[in-house]
């Protein structure tokens, strides 16, 4: 895989990580339950921690990183807000953070089926199973709660 390809894998995975972290920030703001909010601003941190990781990376090849989230996270987290702001419940914003976390998941797991150097391979399998952990913690959440 050319340094130019492995750039676009990377940076593929910056929007994916700046999504992660505007995604939780905004489910933090959002849930009225404080354990759910000191998770959901915990993991926003890991997320900015994983994308200035993954721009290093870029940098360090020659490659100019992406500082944004996608498209489709931005209308994700809009929709999402909006559904809020008329009274979603916690369990809703826990369905729609795991929702989230499943495109994370499919972005490390479809970066992890190129040929990758190996350093850069090892950030993005660690990075891949920090999404799998969110993902899980997200689900185990929402189904221990007791919602009303």
């Amino acid at each position: 895989m050319s340094q130019e390809d492995t750039v676009s894998v990377l940076n593929d995975l910056i929007q994916t990580s700046e999504d992660g972290k505007k995604g939780f920030a905004d489910a933090a703001e959002h849930v009225q339950l404080s354990n759910l909010k000191t998770v959901f601003e915990a993991r926003s941190l890991d997320c900015a921690a994983a994308a200035i990781e993954l721009q290093s990376l870029v940098g360090s090849l020659g490659g100019v990183p992406r500082d944004s989230g996608t498209l489709a996270g931005a209308a994700r987290r809009g929709w999402a807000s909006v559904r809020a702001s008329l009274g979603s419940s916690d369990r809703t914003i826990l369905d729609e953070v795991e929702s989230a976390e499943d495109v994370a998941k499919a972005a490390y797991a479809k970066a992890l089926t190129v040929d990758l150097p190996g350093s850069i391979r090892s950030v993005i399998e660690r990075q891949s199973a920090g999404a799998v952990r969110n993902h899980d913690l997200i689900r185990s959440l929402r189904d221990a709660q007791p919602f009303a």
